[in-house]
């Protein structure tokens, strides 16, 4: 195949890739793209080496990241004030280091095409979720963009999440990607690819879509539960200022007015991620005025504000926490945040990496906090108590982190975020896409407060109940069911990720001592209808 075919392949990937998680809700279906996102790549596969297909699927992987953060540019250089061209060649590497991972998936792929083509339809989502979920936690862990957050909108299709995570809609998507291409390259090629028929792939594949569609049916019904109303703040506050001493009466003046639209009627009220542009408990003056809105409103406010806290020899460091306040204006609890985000509150491997400290402005010295908190608070007239987990922006992207603080007890599940960082990109829409999916798999409301959008509710189902616009203020009033089933998901974590890389791998290995081309030849013929040899 001409070099120019191989680009243009790997482009049409990279852009239905990117364009299917890009998850912005305007009522066009981009999550369809994901169905045959992969055609475009597997096409290109056939009849290359493990190493060209490597290269090959690097290629299609960097573009389809380059499309999914090209965001990372904003956040470093209008924000972080990293100059352009760095932050352009950053974004490029972590492009590329997320391609390394669609170039592993075309290694496997292309191995067992040439070896033993019957198990690929299987083989192949196995090895895309195992990568997905190697993605997760390598090198700290950058979850963004999985293949299954595509799909966030089709509430139906993702409640199969309850039990496999987001996972099990990557291995869907790829099942469906690898039985269509079998089935399109059995009807164009000739014998005898005809003997490997795609029968037992398409048929497996529309069982599968067919349980997975009922067992949705079957979890869309949620009995009447105890409700919760929470009134949620987006202020609005420009990154510009938000840290400018000069404006941290006009901050508070704004969360004050709008926080009064929703106090009457709430339960609980929260505001976003370091909604305080100040040390909450080492400046009382501003401190009184943030309990003085509290005593006001009459209902407990959760909010997010960093910590100074000292080591044992007096060094300072910072957490990025969440607190609770009682109506009181009382402290009633805090939540440091666990997972840092990398070169964002602490830069990795620092001792190597000593000249970041000067390309990212504003970097505090945070350390992570001790683990799994909840929030609890007392509510109505019968002081009924109520417990919430907190997921602090980053956090919220990482399944198994979310699934326990589930198990903790919560009842319900707040995440808080800034993502005023993103500018005006598909960032937002992407994030608050991956809150759906947490709702999902522990089967547990979540509620979501954004300095600058996007905030809302969500039920346990997944169903958007409440969302904002992106830059601009709002404040949002709605209920939450409380409570719900503990999910296999929730109880018993990333088992379906951990079959699949199984899997994968006894597959990859039993390759290498069982050779089992297609049948009637040692290779399979690609060569369209009618083509003849020389």
């Amino acid at each position: 195949m001409a070099k120019t075919h191989v680009w243009l392949y790997c482009l049409l990937t990279g852009m239905a890739y990117s364009l299917s998680v890009c998850n912005l809700v305007d009522g066009i279906p981009w999550g369809l793209f994901a169905w045959v996102a992969l055609l475009p790549l597997h096409r290109v596969l056939i009849g290359v080496t493990p190493r060209q297909a490597f290269l090959r699927g690097w290629l299609a992987g960097f573009l389809a990241f380059t499309g999914t953060v090209y965001w990372v540019v904003i956040a470093m250089h209008l924000y972080g004030k990293v100059p352009l061209a760095v932050s352009i060649a950053l974004m490029l590497v972590l492009a590329g280091y997320l391609g390394l991972y669609v170039g592993l998936y075309a290694r496997g792929f292309i191995r067992l095409e040439q070896r033993w083509p019957a198990s690929t339809w299987i083989a192949a989502p196995c090895l895309w979720v195992s990568l997905e979920y190697m993605r997760t936690h390598a090198f700290t862990g950058l979850p963004w963009g999985l293949f299954g957050y595509s799909q966030f909108q089709w509430q139906t299709l993702i409640q199969i999440a309850n039990v496999t995570a987001v996972y099990g809609v990557s291995f869907l998507i790829v099942l469906v990607n690898v039985s269509l291409f079998l089935l399109i390259r059995w009807a164009l090629t000739e014998h005898p690819v005809r003997t490997l028929r795609p029968w037992l792939p398409i048929a497996v594949t529309v069982a599968a879509l067919f349980g997975v569609w009922l067992y949705g049916l079957s979890q869309l019904q949620t009995p009447p539960a105890d409700r919760l109303t929470v009134g949620i703040v987006q202020a609005n506050i420009d990154q510009a200022h938000k840290w400018d001493n000069a404006y941290r009466v006009e901050t508070l003046e704004r969360y004050r007015r709008l926080t009064e639209t929703v106090s009457p009627k709430s339960d609980l009220i929260l505001w976003p991620e370091a909604a305080m542009p100040f040390l909450f408990e080492q400046e009382p003056d501003y401190r009184s005025l943030v309990t003085g809105i509290t005593k006001k409103a009459g209902a407990p406010l959760a909010f997010g504000s960093p910590a100074l806290r000292r080591q044992s020899d007096g060094t300072p460091y910072l957490l990025n926490s969440a607190y609770l306040l009682r109506p009181s204006g009382e402290i009633s609890g805090r939540y440091d945040k666990q997972h840092l985000v990398p070169f964002g509150e602490y830069i990795p491997l620092q001792e190597i990496l000593f000249f970041l400290d000067k390309l990212v402005v504003g970097i505090g010295d945070f350390q992570p906090g001790p683990g799994p908190t909840l929030l609890d608070f007392e509510r109505g007239p019968d002081k009924r108590q109520t417990r919430f987990g907190v997921a602090i922006c980053f956090e919220v992207i990482f399944p198994d982190l979310v699934r326990r603080l589930a198990l903790e007890g919560a009842d319900f599940l707040v995440t808080i975020t800034n993502d005023a960082w993103f500018g005006n990109t598909v960032a937002p829409h992407q994030h608050f896409g991956m809150v759906v999916f947490r709702a999902v798999e522990n089967r547990m409301a979540f509620a979501r407060a954004a300095n600058t959008g996007v905030s809302g509710l969500i039920d346990p189902t997944g169903r958007i109940l409440t969302s904002t616009p992106v830059f601009a203020e709002h404040a949002v009033i709605g209920s939450i069911p409380l409570g719900a089933p503990a999910t296999v998901y929730t109880r018993f974590g990333d088992v379906f990720a951990w079959a699949c890389a199984i899997m994968a791998v006894f597959l990859l290995v039993f390759t290498r001592f069982f050779h089992k081309p297609a049948a009637g030849n040692t290779r399979v013929s690609t060569r369209p209808k009618g083509v003849r040899h020389a």
